[in-house]
């Protein structure tokens, strides 16, 4: 394994590493590198009816019309074969539903990303309220500032053992109205959580504007 350290303008020396041959320190730096990460609670249901619900901060939204988004899930539990609960759902039933995760909803959040079997709903290891859908058929947290209803689009295999990429299509929207003001969904009024590296999280609680050059 072989460090780099190159000059940059004032700024210092960088480190440089490449991932196939390791980075050389106590933990993996990409995840504290891409962020602020959104945060996909994604609630899914499988053919036989039962309910998952796991969070998941490889997600965004993708596109505006129609309006997609994705989530990547990377890694796998023994009684789902190549993969975990979400994916496995989403495969036999080809729809889920994107929850937001509040500030306020965060330790609920963490309690439904433990590595639990297949047979245990996170609804109630979280003790989250939930309602069925109005556009696919799965559950939605109840009390979420927003969740998006969707059918999937497509489900990719990527580079990695247990690498998938399930890109969805909007079917419905739920906005908690709370956080509408004037017309607008307003992010200040739940605070939304964003994943950081390592075990680190941070919450949104200020913004600003920009304008666009063209405005």
């Amino acid at each position: 394994m072989v460090l780099r350290f190159t000059q940059i303008g004032m700024k210092g020396q960088h480190m440089f590493y490449e991932p196939k041959d390791g980075h050389g320190l106590p933990h993996n730096p990409f995840n504290a590198i891409v962020t602020p990460r959104p945060i996909g609670w994604i609630s899914t249901r499988g053919a036989d009816g039962s309910e998952n619900l796991a969070p998941y901060s490889f997600f965004n939204a993708v596109a505006y019309t129609p309006p997609q988004v994705m989530f990547a899930s990377t890694s796998s539990k023994p009684d789902r074969g190549d993969t975990k609960d979400s994916v496995a759902n989403i495969r036999e039933t080809g729809v889920f539903c994107v929850n937001i995760v509040e500030s306020a909803a965060r330790d609920a959040m963490n309690a439904s990303s433990g590595p639990w079997s297949k047979d245990v709903d996170e609804f109630d290891i979280a003790e989250i309220s939930r309602t069925n859908c109005k556009t696919v058929n799965c559950s939605r947290v109840t009390d979420a500032p927003a969740s998006l209803e969707c059918t999937v689009v497509d489900i990719h295999k990527i580079r990695g053992d247990s690498n998938f990429l399930v890109i969805g299509e909007v079917t419905g929207v739920h906005m908690r109205d709370d956080c509408l003001v004037d017309g607008l969904f307003d992010v200040t009024k739940f605070n939304p959580l964003s994943r950081l590296g390592y075990r680190d999280y941070s919450v949104v609680n200020n913004t600003f504007t920009l304008g666009r050059p063209d405005d």
